[in-house]
Formats: structure tokens, sequence, C-alpha cells
């Protein structure tokens, strides 16, 4: 059985929902607190083990790439003046025994071209995908829950979580059928169903582990709506071939793909922060008390 050493963030979406803060600037950079939202999708790959890092980017990406690229005038300035402390903390970006891995996706052609773009280099090897716009609090990272599960039972494994029936038209909803091993055998996956046709509550997150033969049926996939090519359906047609699993990962999730979901991830993270935590909290008690603040 293979480690998961390789990891793929799509990352070439424009980012609409977030213009004009999106027009020069990666949605992906986007901060929550200190830290742009890649970077806490990258340091739950490395919690998990993960080595390689495969980011699919686009146009007006290169600030990722330059994220965690050396910075060697910031570090020589920081280093002169004394600021050690702070030069860690960029040093730290990435560690170095992580490799850092860009492939173009010329074409916005959807999640799943995305992950095929990704082929070349994942080879014949199970790998995990991770969408940076999911933000998910949890003490073991996501993704460490995902690849030990993975370890004791080698297959696909989707990240879900129970959602309210009136949201299934924005995920992937899957219907399971048994439980093994503290996942659930995925009998069925559909994109995005109508409320009163979803086969059930069960939303996928961007969490994957999926085996290689994924490429297989991504390459096989016809193209839906908008000439996008859906992980989704590729995942329907694997499930006719091997097992794939539902996995119920204990965490709390943020979409920071919407403006809310990124506004509570901020308030959360800036909360618990250890510099600024106690004061933010205190701020926000005054707020909730009817005071103000400066």
């Amino acid at each position: 059985m293979k480690k998961i050493t390789k990891a793929v963030f799509p990352v070439a979406g424009m980012g609409s929902r977030f213009l004009p803060a999106t027009k020069a600037s990666p949605k992906e950079m986007m901060p929550v607190v200190d830290k742009p939202l890649i970077q806490y999708a990258v340091e739950e790959a490395v919690a998990a083990g993960v080595t390689d890092m495969v980011f699919i980017t686009g146009r007006n990406k290169r600030a990722i790439e330059d994220h965690f690229d050396k910075a060697y005038e910031m570090e020589s300035e920081l280093e002169a003046r004394g600021k050690h402390k702070l030069l860690r903390l960029v040093q730290e970006t990435v560690p170095e025994h992580i490799n850092c891995i860009y492939i173009r996706q010329a074409e916005p052609l959807g999640l799943g071209h995305a992950v095929l773009c990704a082929a070349p280099v994942v080879g014949d090897e199970p790998f995990a995908v991770l969408l940076a716009d999911d933000l998910i609090d949890a003490d073991p990272p996501v993704l460490r829950q995902m690849v030990d599960a993975f370890a004791a039972r080698p297959n696909s494994l989707l990240g879900v979580m129970e959602v309210p029936r009136a949201e299934t038209g924005a995920y992937g909803i899957v219907s399971t059928a048994g439980e093994e091993g503290g996942a659930r055998r995925v009998s069925a996956i559909v994109e995005k169903p109508a409320p009163q046709e979803a086969p059930s509550t069960l939303a996928v997150i961007g969490r994957y582990i999926l085996t290689p033969r994924i490429f297989h049926h991504l390459r096989r996939v016809q193209a839906g709506a908008g000439g996008e090519i859906q992980l989704t359906d590729a995942i329907a047609a694997l499930i006719d071939e091997e097992p794939v699993l539902a996995f119920p990962f204990a965490g709390v999730r943020y979409d920071c793909g919407s403006k809310l979901g990124y506004l509570k991830a901020t308030v959360a993270y800036g909360r618990k922060h250890a510099e600024a935590g106690a004061a933010f909290s205190e701020y926000l008690a005054g707020l909730g008390a009817g005071g103000g603040g400066r």
C-alpha cells in the first residue's frame, strides 16, 4: 500500500464572488487573520505527511508561487534588523523537505480537468485533493484523519458532512450503503441536485483521497454545462469499478468561497489567535453588549 505523498491544489479559479478584491489577487491568497487560505491548506497537507504540493494554476496566480518561494531580500532585511521571530515565520512558510510543483491549467474547464492536469506528476499513486476555499478547523487536521483511514483501508475517500436539504444544490451529494471502518460506502453521487431530488443530505466537502484510476475516468468524462469536466462524474464512474468511501470528518468547516463563510472564519480564527485573540474577543464582547470599539 503506497503512502499519500502528493496533494493537488486546484487554484486556477477566478474568485468572482469576491470581486473587486480578487481582480488582481488570487482568492486563495485572501488572509484569515495573518495567513492566506492556501497556506492553511498546505499546512494541513504537511501535517498529513504529504511532501509534494502540486498547484494547478492559471492566469494572475503568480502571487501563490511567490508566496511559497524563498524571499531572499525580505529574509536578508529581517536578519539585518534582528527580527528573528518574523524571519522564522517567513522561512517556515514551506518546510525544507517540501516540494512545490506548479502546472498551468490553460483553460478554466472545471475541477475535474484541474485534477486531470496533475496526472503527469501524480503518476500511478494515490493522492489527495484539497480545495483551499474549504477551511476546516480540526485536531487532528482533516487530511491527517483521512490518511489514517486510507492506511487502514486503501480506497478512495471523500470528505463529507451533513448540510441542510435546502442547500444540496451547492454540493455534490452522495448516497451510501453500509459502514466500513468508520466510513460509509458510496453507492451514488450527484452533482448539485435540487433539494427535492437529492438522494441524501450528505455533501462532499473539499477534501479527497483518490486512487490513480480516477484519471482514466476523467479522460473519458464528457464535458457538461459550461464545457466543464466534473470530478463528480468521474467519481460516479469509479464507483462502478472499486469501492469509494464517504468519510464524515471531525472538525468545523468554513465555506470561505462565500462572503459569510469567510467572515465567520475570520472571527473564529481571530478569537483564538495567540497574539490578538484575547483583545479581539474582548472587543467582540463589547459589541454584543451594545458597546463600540476603536
